[in-house]
């Protein structure tokens, strides 16, 4: 697993994040499209999308949605694409895995266990919104159990392990990484699993550098040799999770899904400025990042050409 190359990947919407929380969030096709590209171009080797409706900004999971974005990306640009199966937390999961089913592409994520989803501290900052929807998705996290059952998961793999999927598996605690390997050890997935440990999510394990051990050594016990490990602070874990990851020997994720800010108080004007700010932590490490193709040898995926669009 020993490599100098750090994989960034850039999650540049998400569905956690409402559009009257930061005018830079990226909304319609043409900014998704836009923002993925600019974080490639800052140096991110995969890019985690999702869409969202046009109009008022709200998590999209039907395939259509998804086009436009995915056509401008494959055209201008040969970073790795992957898909949300997360969609939102109150979606089935036969609607999260819709997209990747009907695109087929590199890399899908997937959470690895149901979970509490506590979005409603987000209400203590945020007063003013646009769109009904937005302090309705907040308030009702209150009583939200994200499902990722052994059925949902299970019937993920089954849609997407045909369309030679490789996965950014989701782990918000150790459970999801025993959950992780009792599927390894069913030969549902296959190695190098891609883990991606998030950090600092309300229901989830939180972002003390003892937390991010205790998985970095959960993952090692399970696996061994088997697996990529990546990174994820949520908020203003952002930065600090993603140095001490590297720092350690992981990859990292960055991205407006993950976190509106470059520094505190401060917004992030675009995904690009967090890779930019990312991609100097690791250089400044004696590191280097990886290029779309490195990932693809590091993880080995079935490549651009095999992808559904």
């Amino acid at each position: 697993m020993a490599s100098n190359k750090v994989i960034i990947t850039c999650a540049v919407t998400g569905s956690i994040h409402t559009p009257s929380m930061s005018p830079f969030l990226p909304v319609t096709a043409e900014e998704i499209a836009e923002a993925a590209l600019g974080a490639a171009e800052a140096g991110a080797a995969i890019v985690h999308l999702h869409a969202r409706d046009p109009v008022d900004g709200r998590p999209d999971q039907s395939p259509e949605a998804f086009e436009p974005f995915l056509k401008i990306i494959k055209q201008r640009s040969d970073v790795v694409v992957n898909l949300t199966t997360g969609g939102s937390p109150y979606m089935s999961v036969e609607e999260r895995v819709k997209p990747a089913a009907v695109w087929r592409p590199e890399v899908a994520s997937l959470n690895m266990g149901s979970m509490n989803f506590g979005l409603f501290p987000m209400l203590k900052r945020f007063k003013d919104f646009r769109h009904e929807w937005e302090p309705a998705m907040l308030e009702g996290s209150h009583d939200l159990v994200f499902r990722n059952s052994f059925k949902d998961i299970r019937y993920a793999l089954e849609t997407l392990n045909d369309a030679g999927a490789r996965y950014e598996f989701e782990c918000y605690d150790t459970s999801h990484l025993h959950n992780l390997h009792y599927f390894w050890t069913e030969g549902l997935v296959k190695a190098p699993l891609f883990i991606q440990t998030v950090f600092g999510l309300l229901g989830g394990i939180g972002p003390h550098p003892e937390e991010v051990l205790h998985m970095k050594r959960t993952a090692d016990r399970l696996f061994g040799d088997s697996y990529r490990w990546s990174v994820l602070g949520a908020g203003r874990s952002q930065m600090p999770i993603a140095a001490m990851g590297a720092a350690m020997g992981s990859h990292v994720r960055v991205g407006l899904e993950d976190s509106l800010w470059i520094g505190q108080g401060r917004f992030a004007e675009s995904n690009a400025a967090q890779v930019t700010q990312v991609r100097k932590i690791i250089e400044g490490l004696g590191l280097e990042v990886a290029s779309p193709d490195e990932a693809r040898a590091l993880l080995e995926l079935k490549g651009a050409d095999r992808t559904g669009f």
